[in-house]
């Protein structure tokens, strides 16, 4: 029985429209999910026929738990098993992790432990690396620390910009995610 897995967006969905086109036996995208309305990520999972909804965080203003009991709500209605973060640019509240623990997970753009948060590419490349990749880790409450479930490595390359990195290391993501979430979708009950 495949797992539904909803995916929560924020923005294009490139990494969303990676896993519609790797989908398996071991999981379904049942429902695709945007902080942010007029997300381009809504129309990829439209297209493929699944559910999109935008779920505005702006009226929530600072109350961040209102958002996700709404959110959490919404999931739970829909019988969603594992949830994906892809691209999904807030910080998520201890309540949530809790409410998806074990079944709450994400692809962060740097080699973890190394270069938490953002602007990883250039973190990297400030720091002399000499490789860079991107990480699929379960969320735990502190950010970008949960247990990695896999990595995908690269060579920076002389000439490499935050851009260039950023474009190659997405490419890896867009194979490593898939497998990882398959991966977790047999290995969860």
């Amino acid at each position: 029985m495949r797992k539904r897995v909803a995916v929560l967006i924020s923005g294009r969905g490139s990494n969303l429209q990676a896993l519609l086109d790797a989908q398996q036996d071991a999981y379904e995208i049942a429902l695709v999910v945007s902080n942010i309305p007029n997300a381009a990520g809504l129309d990829r999972a439209r297209a493929a026929g699944v559910e999109a909804i935008a779920l505005d965080h702006k009226p929530y203003g600072q109350n961040r738990q209102a958002f996700e009991r709404d959110l959490d709500a919404l999931l739970v209605q829909r019988s969603i098993e594992i949830v994906a973060l892809a691209g999904f640019m807030r910080v998520l509240t201890p309540f949530f992790v809790r409410a998806w623990a074990n079944r709450l997970v994400n692809i962060h753009p740097s080699l973890l432990p190394k270069y938490p948060g953002t602007k990883t590419h250039q973190r990297a490349l400030d720091a002399g690396e000499s490789e860079h990749g991107c990480t699929v880790h379960m969320v735990v409450e502190e950010v970008d620390a949960g247990e990695i479930l896999g990595q995908a490595r690269m060579p920076i390359l002389p000439g490499d910009t935050a851009e260039t990195l950023a474009e190659r290391v997405l490419t890896l993501e867009h194979e490593l995610y898939p497998r990882c979430l398959a991966q977790l979708a047999c290995t969860r009950s």
